[in-house]
C-alpha cells in the first residue's frame, strides 16, 4: 500500500468588522464553537481588537473580532475606531456583518462608505434574519451588493445558528495553504487576565442596562494563583461620577454583589478552576485619558 499523501494545513486571518450592534460577537462565538467576545444589547461593548480561532477540518480561522465603527468623539471612542479599521489590514478576508432587521442608517453608511473603493476581499454576511423583514432584507442586499461587489452574501442569524455552517465553510476554503499559527485547543489570543476584566465588564452591562452609560472600565489590580489551584482577582470597576457608584453597588451593596458572584462563576468557567474575586468601585473622572488602562484593554492610544 502506497503512503497517503500529506494533509495540507490552511490559516488564515477574517477581519469582522460593521456597525455597533450588527452581532459581530455573536458571530465570531458561533464560528468559533464557544464564546471568546462578550455580548450585550448595549452598543460598542467590543472595545478591542480581539481574536476569536475557529477550526474548520486542517483550516485554522483567526477572527479579529473589532469594535463597531461609529463617528468617534473622546479619545476612547477614537481608539475603538482605529483599532476596528486596524483589523482590516493584512486580512485574507474581511466579513462585513450588517443588520438585516434594521434599515441602512447613518451607522451602516459610514462603514460602507470607508470600505468603498479598500482593496480588501469582502464577504457580505446578512446578520439576525430570523428577525428581519424579508422584503426590506433583499432591499438591502441589492443595494450593499452593488454598491460594494462582495465575493459572497450570506444570509445569518448568529444567535440561532441559521446559516453560520455555509458562512465558515466559505471563509476556511479561502484561506490560504500553511501551517496553523496557534495550538489546536487554543480558542483566543486574549489573554486570562483581559478576558476576566471583560467578564465582569459584561455583568456591569447585563446587570445594569441602561443605567450606567457605556463610559464604565475594568481594570485588573491584582492576579494571585495559589498554592491551593485556585486564583484570587483583585478588580477596579472605574466610573466617571460619583453619582453612578450608588448605580453599580446598589442599596446595601446588593447590586455589586451580583456583579461579583456573575462574573466569578464566568470567570472559574473560563479558566476552569476555583476563583476568588474581589471588586471596588472607584471614581475616576479620567480614566478615559490613561495610558495605562488603553494597555491593559488592548487599544493604542489615539491622539
Amino acid at each position: 500500500m502506497g503512503v497517503p499523501p500529506p494533509v495540507s494545513t490552511r490559516a488564515g486571518v477574517v477581519a469582522v468588522i460593521g456597525a455597533p450592534n450588527a452581532g459581530k460577537s455573536t458571530l465570531v462565538n458561533a464560528l468559533v464553537g464557544q464564546k471568546v467576545a462578550i455580548v450585550s444589547p448595549k452598543a460598542q461593548t467590543t472595545r478591542a481588537r480581539l481574536m476569536g480561532i475557529a477550526l474548520a477540518g486542517e483550516t485554522q480561522i483567526m477572527l479579529v473580532d473589532t469594535p463597531g465603527i461609529f463617528a468617534p468623539g473622546r479619545r476612547l471612542d477614537r481608539a475603538m475606531v482605529k483599532a476596528a479599521w486596524g483589523g482590516t489590514e493584512d486580512a485574507d478576508r474581511v466579513v462585513l456583518v450588517v443588520d438585516a432587521a434594521a434599515k441602512i442608517g447613518n451607522k451602516v453608511e459610514q462603514v460602507v462608505t470607508g470600505l468603498e473603493g479598500r482593496g480588501e476581499t469582502l464577504v457580505l454576511v446578512l446578520n439576525k434574519v430570523d428577525i428581519a423583514n424579508k422584503a426590506n432584507l433583499l432591499t438591502v442586499a441589492q443595494t450593499l451588493n452593488q454598491r460594494l461587489s462582495p465575493e459572497a452574501t450570506f444570509f445569518v442569524s448568529a444567535t440561532t445558528g441559521d446559516g453560520v455552517a455555509d458562512l465558515k465553510a466559505h471563509l476556511a476554503a479561502a484561506m490560504p495553504e500553511g501551517p496553523w499559527h496557534y495550538p489546536e485547543d487554543q480558542l483566543t489570543d486574549v489573554t486570562d487576565r483581559m478576558v476576566a476584566a471583560e467578564l465582569t465588564r459584561e455583568q456591569l452591562y447585563l446587570q445594569l442596562h441602561a443605567e450606567l452609560p457605556y463610559a464604565a472600565a475594568v481594570a485588573t489590580e491584582k492576579w494571585e494563583d495559589r498554592a491551593d489551584g485556585s486564583t484570587a482577582i483583585h478588580q477596579q470597576i472605574l466610573i466617571e461620577r460619583d453619582s453612578q457608584k450608588g448605580i453599580v453597588v446598589g442599596k446595601g451593596g446588593q447590586r455589586l454583589k451580583a456583579i461579583g458572584q456573575a462574573a466569578r462563576e464566568a470567570i472559574a468557567e473560563h479558566l476552569g478552576r476555583k476563583v476568588h474575586l474581589y471588586l471596588h468601585v472607584k471614581v475616576a473622572p479620567k480614566w478615559g485619558e490613561d495610558r495605562g488602562l488603553y494597555k491593559d484593554i488592548g487599544l493604542d492610544w489615539a491622539e
